[in-house]
């Protein structure tokens, strides 16, 4: 036989065949089975019969029951039945002793089991000075991995090193592996010694390499399982002193249970390592310890914020609308804003988007708007004002090396909500102020920057706290006194203010009953009429919202409660006497515009924080050496306008008629009336050039034309803001036809339509339009006289 290589002898020798699951038998391996399938039992009893030879083959899957010729591997082991021991469950147990390899070369027999052609595989004597150190290398790896590993005896190190053949040395081993079928037939396959040798190496170093990592894994564990039980017992031993000292066991308990609070909120992961930080701090501080109190605060604000605690939005917009008609009447365009706002959020499953800033005068339903939303949305409700604030530290919190710190309102609020999606209402964000203490505007613009909000940092607790679920509303007189920045950030909604119309609709559907029930009475103790409720908003209300329209009806309903318990009597029907009798004679006049046309008065409309309002502007012309006189607390704005309607005037002498000279010969002075009001703004410039030209021309001005505009110094009309409220307070002032420069007349979408149908609005572009339209001509005086 060469013993170069290896060769493979035929023989015509057919064996049965047992397939085997999971497992593989190597040469010179005494190993015990347990048969239960009827095609290995009927195997086993032919080999019985025989000479107890049988081939053992590994099936390449073991979940196959019955397995085909493909799904056996055709390199098996020829083994001899040793012992045979029939068990009561009709299995099998067999103790089989590998004896050689043999090749499959073709399966013969099928049933009632396998029988196979085998060639035999025989092995060369390669025994040499590689060949001896691969068995060297073999065995000190084979010893590494017993030692590392508990499995296997330490006597089988002893048995295998006095082996000297090479291939019963690698196929030893390699039956005491804990291997993969596929690495194991791999090594069955390696015919050669020498190449059987290799991938036997190749196996132990990768094994021995994961039991290492295996042994560190265990040793960290170990450690950490030592230090953790090495930490319990000093605990336990620290409560048995402080108990056989008498003190100590509130702090302990106090310590547990705020470990026990913290492991039950589910922190995120920031927050939780500073809160063990701090309660481990706690608990090796003296009871009596300053710093204690500050830590024990500190833990109590960490612990009570909604970190993970949401409610369930209700995003049903024909339900959000419902709850908006049932809390407010009109304002159909703020609500159609709110409802967009809600729809996108349905849509989109999340409400992380712009934030709402509702700007208007006083009294028209800011608050109760942002209420509604929340009432909308099944969401907590949480106002702060922001009028006065003007420390940083009250948006951001102050830092805990101070005496008395707190966290900012944001978080204090986030508290009092009590949940993470809140509703926070940032009342009068108009009024806020800086100083040396810092600019609260310019810390509100993390709070309400949608992609920065996510991690909010407050000072007191050093920890980002997530803002991005909550909905924030802001609300605003005007947006001068909000920052630039700040605006850039928030969505503005205009609140303009109420029509006569739908006050009245407002007193009857909601400040009336809200008046009656607050007061005891019923509606049908007290009869508001329509005309009552007409007369009480015309004579002594004069705003653009409804505050002191509830203010005069909560006056009525107290003086009707006092005159139905004196007077026993059930009913009472409220009249216009009732009216005098309960708030004295009509503060205002139904009507402002003036009684009679006059010559030198014009009538301006002003737009003010509280809404519009109409402005007289008078001129009187005297004798003297051509001065300009302004009072009135005029602003610098309004100084301005009216020096270039007097430079317009004169350039206008001839087209007027009047004198060349005027400005060296008389004195203008204009006065507009309550001078302790201070008034200022873009608007009055048309107005002041009319008195000027009506009292140069002695022309008198209409007594229902209001205007409103800019002049330049060559006679256009500039656009204005502020049209709506401005047009509701013509309408309020009893004026029919208004001057409005004609840019703005984009504007007058916004205009409800029964009030357009009540006034006349005339654009106009140039004084010429405004003097037509305003100025009644000389012959027309003189036929009238």
């Amino acid at each position: 036989m060469n013993t170069e290589e290896n060769r493979v002898v035929s023989f015509k020798e057919v064996l049965p065949l047992l397939p085997l699951r999971g497992m593989i038998v190597f040469p010179f391996m005494v190993i015990p089975l347990d048969v239960g399938r009827d095609k290995s039992i009927s195997a086993l009893e032919e080999a019985m019969v025989q000479e107890r030879l049988i081939v053992l083959a590994a099936q390449r899957h073991a979940k196959i029951n019955d397995p085909e010729p493909d799904d056996i591997y055709t390199m098996g082991t020829i083994a001899e039945v040793k012992q045979l021991l029939k068990l009561p469950d009709g299995t099998i147990r067999v103790l089989v002793e590998g004896i050689r390899r043999a090749q499959i070369v073709s399966f013969v027999q099928s049933d009632p089991h396998y029988r196979v052609q085998l060639a035999e595989v025989a092995e060369a004597d390669e025994k040499n000075v590689e060949v001896e150190a691969l068995m060297r290398s073999t065995l000190y790896q084979f010893e590494q991995l017993i030692k590392l590993s508990k499995k296997i005896p330490p006597e089988v190190l002893t048995s295998v090193s006095n082996i000297e053949d090479p291939g019963r040395l690698a196929d030893i081993i390699s039956s005491h592996l804990n291997l993969k079928i596929e690495e194991k037939q791999d090594i069955l396959e390696a015919v050669s010694a020498k190449s059987r040798l290799e991938t036997l190496c190749t196996f132990l170093v990768k094994e021995i390499d994961i039991l290492e990592m295996e042994r560190k894994i265990h040793l960290r564990v170990r450690k950490q399982m030592e230090k953790t039980q090495k930490e319990y017992y000093l605990r336990e031993q620290i409560k048995a002193i402080q108990k056989e000292l008498g003190d100590g066991d509130e702090r302990a308990a106090e310590v547990e249970e705020l470990r026990s609070r913290l492991a039950e909120l589910n922190l995120p992961s920031e927050a939780e390592e500073k809160a063990l930080k701090e309660i481990d701090r706690l608990s090796k501080m003296p009871p009596m310890a300053a710093e204690a109190v500050v830590v024990r605060n500190y833990i109590d604000w960490i612990l009570s914020l909604p970190w993970n605690t949401l409610t369930e939005d209700s995003l049903d917009v024909k339900g959000a609308e419902k709850v908006l008609n049932e809390d407010h009447y009109g304002l159909e365009k703020v609500k159609e804003r709110i409802l967009e706002y809600l729809a996108v959020c349905q849509l989109t499953n999340q409400l992380k988007g712009p934030i709402l800033c509702l700007v208007g005068p006083p009294g028209v339903g800011k608050t109760s708007l942002a209420k509604s939303v929340a009432r909308a949305l099944n969401r907590k409700f949480v106002r702060f004002s922001l009028g006065g604030v003007r420390d940083e530290a009250e948006i951001r919190g102050h830092r805990r090396t101070y005496v008395g710190a707190l966290p900012g309102k944001i978080i204090q609020i986030m508290k009092q909500a009590g949940t993470k999606n809140p509703v926070i209402l940032l009342d009068e964000i108009d009024k806020m102020s800086a100083d040396f203490r810092g600019d609260p505007a310019s810390a509100l613009l993390e709070v309400l920057d949608p992609e920065q909000n996510c991690a909010f940092g407050d000072h007191y607790l050093e920890v980002t706290f997530d803002l991005s679920q909550v909905l924030f509303i802001t609300t605003a007189n005007t947006f001068h006194g909000i920052p630039r920045p700040l605006l850039d950030r928030m969505e503005v909604i205009h609140i303009s203010g109420y029509t006569e119309e739908e006050k009245l609709e407002i007193a009857k559907r909601h400040l009336i009953p809200k008046q009656l029930k607050e007061h005891g009475l019923t509606e049908q103790s007290v009869l508001f009429h329509e005309k009552f409720i007409r007369q009480l908003i015309a004579g002594y209300t004069r705003e653009s919202g409804v505050r002191n329209l509830e203010r005069e009806i909560a006056t009525v309903c107290r003086k009707t409660a006092l005159e139905i318990v004196q007077s026993s009597r059930n009913t009472i029907r409220l009249n216009k006497l009732h009216l005098q009798k309960f708030l004295g004679i009509p503060k205002y006049r139904h009507s402002l515009a003036e009684n009679a046309d006059q010559v030198g008065v014009a009538t301006g409309l002003a737009w003010t924080e509280v809404g519009g309002d109409i402005l007289l502007v008078e001129v009187s012309l005297v004798k003297g050496k051509g001065q300009l006189i302004l009072t009135g607390k005029l602003g610098e704005v309004m100084r301005e306008s009216a020096h270039a309607a007097y430079s317009y005037i004169r350039s206008r002498v001839k087209e007027l008629g009047i004198p060349e000279d005027f400005h060296e010969r008389y004195d203008l002075h204009i006065h507009v009336p309550e001078g302790a009001i201070p008034k200022d703004g873009p608007s009055a410039g048309i107005t002041i050039a009319t008195a000027l030209a009506s009292a140069l021309t002695e022309q008198p001005i209409r007594k229902d034309v209001a205007m409103t505009g800019e002049i330049t110094l060559r006679g256009r009309v500039l656009p204005i803001g502020g049209l709506k409220e401005k047009i509701l307070a013509a309408h309020r002032g009893g004026i029919k036809k208004i001057l409005v420069p004609k840019e703005n007349e984009k504007d007058l979408e916004e205009i409800p339509a029964n009030i357009l149908r009540k006034v006349e609005l005339v654009l106009v572009e140039s004084m010429d339009e405004v003097w037509r339209e305003a100025l009644i001509p000389k012959i027309q005086v003189a036929s009238v006289s």
